[in-house]
């Protein structure tokens, strides 16, 4: 067994600070997120609150923020982001989306956010079906 050179002790500190460094900006923009989720949450209470009113727009605006805290979290624990959840928040938007404007707009518009809306469904059944027909090997690190 070799003792590693000054230069390499240096660069594997190097390594080290980079990783801690890109590791604390990482928490901050989690937390920037989090904090900014919450933000809007109680905004948007407060206006269903002073309006007296809760629209299904309104709650499926709730069920976006709650996704966005519910990714955070997963991160925070696993260190992976999962690809279904994205998907998902896209879903609840489109939805959202579509029971706002209904009324203003055309047949074609409709027919593309139902499809939009099938793509991500269809994206998600993909994910969900390789996650089952091939599961990750444990054993490698990730």
């Amino acid at each position: 067994m070799t003792m590693p050179k000054n230069s390499e002790l240096k660069e594997h500190k190097g390594v080290r600070i980079g990783i801690r460094l890109l590791t604390g900006a990482e928490y901050v923009g989690l937390l920037a997120i989090s904090v900014a989720t919450v933000v809007a949450m109680v905004q948007e209470i407060l206006v269903m609150v002073q309006a007296r009113v809760v629209g299904l727009g309104d709650l499926l605006l709730m069920f976006i923020y709650l996704e966005v805290l519910t990714m955070v979290g997963l991160y925070l624990k696993s260190g992976k982001l999962p690809v279904r959840i994205p998907l998902y928040i896209g879903v609840v938007a489109l939805a959202r989306y579509l029971v706002l404007d209904v009324k203003a707009m055309d047949g074609w518009r409709m027919l593309a956010v139902a499809a939009a809306v099938l793509l991500l469904a269809l994206a998600v059944l993909a994910i969900r079906y390789g996650h089952v027909r091939f599961p990750y090997d444990r054993g490698d690190g990730a």
